[in-house]
């Protein structure tokens, strides 16, 4: 019996028993049950959390990100706070907030993103001050947005626009002019149609069903590469090689005489007003630079797009040869690109993680055709095709090149779409609808990645082509559930990669495999939230809690107006002056590498796959947090 008791009383003190020595949950044993008999009272997961070291530094991280610190003690004011005095702060009245769902829409030209950032220009940063000012935020929570609780639906980038976006916070909305007083202190190019009481635990990120895009492209767009460009003549080599030319030349028979009556049409003119010998020195010039990826002329300044691309494109090669950009540790998103909308999962880590309104992870992305408008709000107009010069006198031969190139996009805005064309775009498009895994269409992702699956609902055209500045226009729609950083924009040069280059529509089915491929991504001018979804939230909650649903539909008539006045006409005036998708299929055209052969008849196997290129080039401004959503 001794020994028994002996027995038991070890068992208990190993953390088994229920008593003192016995069978206790806490016996005071000298094993396992010892060490729980004096346990601290028991925590829920959050405060669990809280107490580990990762924990202690991710806030210390996050805090650091909210408010900096100066020699002095006090707080270094950030690009979105307003700074109030400790009396100003006692002597203001409390009054009661509530959890809204606040409808906005804006155009991102002239901001770096949507999402707040300490030190750039965002559209939250502008909206945030905008609240403060017409009192929505009380003074004592003026300088940090995490006290308000606030929350995005679709982080939008650089110069991406959204006529239709929500943003979930705690306001002070009392007074029933607060939609008027907080547009009166906002640019007219940002606009809250309205703000709707929420229940307490809404979350506009997780709420959210799915997501309307839509993308703006000129038609020229999907004309062939030039024939004697070095992606025009792989192509032709390759249909040749593989023995599919007469396919090839009939998928291109709409456009075969584009760039022959181009020629004829808008630059023999200007050869003919020219000595011979100069005429002939200029196409030398135009083609030996072209095949060289040389500008012409030491006195000839690239415009802004021009001298983007040079960079972007290499910088495109680079991040995707690399297979994994460098990773940042400070700051917010900046590129162009609205980030990637994270999974259920991701989204609950987030929560617990109280991440949603600093999320701050950066990676350096890919060349894409950067928006040197978005670093300044008026674009300065230029005449079609033209380009900075230097105040040098220009040479007649430099002179005689550049109207030559301006010349050239004027034919290609000229360009009107053939039907049949048109329709291998939509049948491009549809290649995209349903689940696939889009590793290859966004960064950061890997084929084994399970959040590179994504659902995508509809991609459609518009019914009827549109003519603006004399060049014709498509509009692309697209419906998903969620969207990975970039994820629209290459899926978009994808589609009209595969069109201007009679590639197999079965190519883009290929791209959802393993393989790694680099896709380029399209300008972020053209890019354009639509609206947010939320069926689920309106059909449900809203009802069993008496609340108005969040729907679009009721601010149709000044969402169309703002969208035709502050975003298509911007587009259509940005466009025009710095040929932006000019820029972006010429220099893919040019660039001598195997990156892009993939388009070719040959197919995957004749492109280099991301490996290990190290030729490091310089890292591209559109920084984005590493869970972004596209845009």
């Amino acid at each position: 019996m001794e020994a028994n008791a002996q027995s038991g009383g070890h068992r208990g003190g190993g953390g088994r028993g229920r008593g003192r020595g016995g069978f206790g949950r806490g016996g005071r044993g000298n094993s396992r049950g010892g060490s729980r008999g004096g346990r601290k009272p028991e925590m829920g997961r959050k405060e669990y959390n809280r107490q580990g070291p990762k924990r202690d530094r991710n806030d210390d991280d996050q805090a650091s990100k909210r408010r900096k610190t100066v020699h002095n003690g006090e707080s270094e004011p950030t690009a979105f706070s307003t700074e109030f005095s400790k009396e100003e702060i006692e002597s203001e009245v409390r009054k009661p907030k509530h959890k809204v769902a606040v409808m906005i829409g804006y155009a991102g030209t002239g901001y770096k993103g949507l999402q707040i950032n300490t030190k750039e220009k965002t559209i939250e940063g502008d909206m945030f001050k905008a609240f403060v000012a017409a009192g929505a935020i009380s003074k004592a929570n003026a300088n940090d947005p995490k006290k308000s609780a606030l929350i995005r639906c679709a982080r939008t980038d650089k110069g991406v626009h959204a006529a239709g976006n929500v943003l979930s916070l705690k306001l002070i909305i009392e007074d029933p002019k607060v939609v008027e007083n907080i547009n009166s202190h906002l640019p007219d190019q940002i606009r809250v149609w309205g703000i709707e009481r929420t229940t307490g635990s809404f979350n506009c990120y997780q709420m959210c069903d799915s997501r309307w895009y839509e993308y703006l492209i000129p038609t020229y767009s999907f004309i062939p590469p030039h024939p004697k460009s070095f992606l025009g003549k792989e192509l032709l080599q390759a249909a040749e090689k593989e023995g599919v030319l007469e396919n090839y030349n009939k998928l291109q028979e709409d456009a075969v005489s584009f760039w022959a009556d181009a020629e004829k049409e808008f630059v023999q003119p200007i050869l003919d007003n020219l000595d011979p010998q100069l005429a002939a020195d200029v196409m030398e010039a135009i083609h030996a630079a072209e095949e060289s990826n040389e500008p012409i002329g030491k006195n000839i300044k690239k415009n802004k797009a021009e001298a983007k691309e040079d960079s972007e494109i290499k910088e495109e090669v680079n991040e995707q040869a690399q297979g994994e950009p460098a990773i940042k540790t400070e700051g917010e998103t900046g590129d162009g690109s609205v980030l990637e909308e994270p999974t259920a999962v991701e989204v609950a880590a987030e929560v617990k993680t109280d991440s949603e309104a600093m999320q701050g992870v950066q990676a350096t992305e890919a060349p894409e055709v950067k928006d040197d408008t978005n670093q300044n709000e008026e674009v300065k107009l230029e005449t079609d095709g033209a380009q900075e010069i230097s105040k040098s006198i220009l040479t007649p031969l430099e002179k005689a090149v550049k109207e030559v190139k301006a010349a050239y996009i004027k034919a290609k805005k000229a360009y009107r779409i053939h039907e049949s064309r048109r329709e291998r775009v939509q049948e491009a498009l549809n290649q995209y609808v349903g689940t696939y895994n889009f590793h290859n269409y966004t960064i950061l992702k890997s084929f084994k990645d399970a959040s590179s699956k994504r659902h995508i609902k509809s991609f459609k055209i518009g019914t009827q082509p549109i003519i603006i500045h004399d060049t014709e226009w498509l509009s692309l729609k697209v419906h998903g559930q969620s969207f990975m950083m970039h994820q629209i924009r290459k899926m978009v040069a994808m589609a009209a990669l595969v069109v201007r280059c009679a590639s197999p529509m079965e190519l883009i089915k290929e791209t959802y495999t393993a393989a790694k491929i680099s896709i380029p991504k399209a300008p972020s001018l053209g890019l354009l939230l639509e609206a947010p979804v939320f069926h689920n939230y309106n059909e449900k909650i809203a009802k069993d809690f008496d609340r108005e649903k969040l729907d679009f539909e009721k601010y149709r008539e000044k969402m169309d107006e703002f969208k035709q006045r502050e975003i298509y006409d911007r587009i259509f005036r940005v466009e025009n002056a710095e040929n932006q998708f000019h820029t972006f299929f010429h220099h893919l055209d040019h660039h001598r590498s195997d990156y892009f052969l993939w388009l070719t008849a040959s197919g995957i196997s004749a492109g280099r796959q991301r490996g290990a290129d190290k030729d490091v080039l310089d890292a591209s401004d559109d920084e984005a947090d590493v869970n972004g959503e596209e845009g």
